[in-house]
């Protein structure tokens, strides 16, 4: 029961914060998610409803369980940002608290130069 009122948590803060953020072409919004073996983030067109590029530990098979792993997550994403022409984006942490690996990402894209 405890961990369905940690879902339900997440879920709530996922909600506030996208009522407040919007993705565009010039200006899309970076979206992290965690599952319990990997890390995958994508860039969002939310005025076509389309995902721009994408990264994930998966892709680049790397271990996920560390946070040097999502830190080469972001800086690929923002590798594959720049080739796109993308200088700005827009985070959406997904209701996540920005701390440990949802940090160590955002980090990465930074190291890139984007504007987060």
């Amino acid at each position: 029961m405890a961990k369905n009122k940690k879902i339900e948590a997440r879920k709530k803060r996922k909600l506030r914060v996208r009522k407040k953020i919007f993705g565009t072409d010039k200006i899309p919004r970076l979206t992290v998610y965690k599952s319990n073996k990997n890390i995958y983030a994508q860039l969002i067109d939310d005025l076509k409803g389309q995902t721009i590029a994408y990264s994930s530990t998966k892709d680049l098979k790397l271990d996920a369980k560390n946070i040097k792993s999502a830190f080469a997550v972001g800086k690929d994403i923002a590798k594959k940002a720049k080739s796109l022409k993308i200088e700005q984006v827009v985070f959406d942490r997904n209701g996540y608290i920005y701390h440990g690996k949802v940090k160590s990402l955002a980090d990465g894209v930074r190291s890139e130069n984007i504007k987060i």
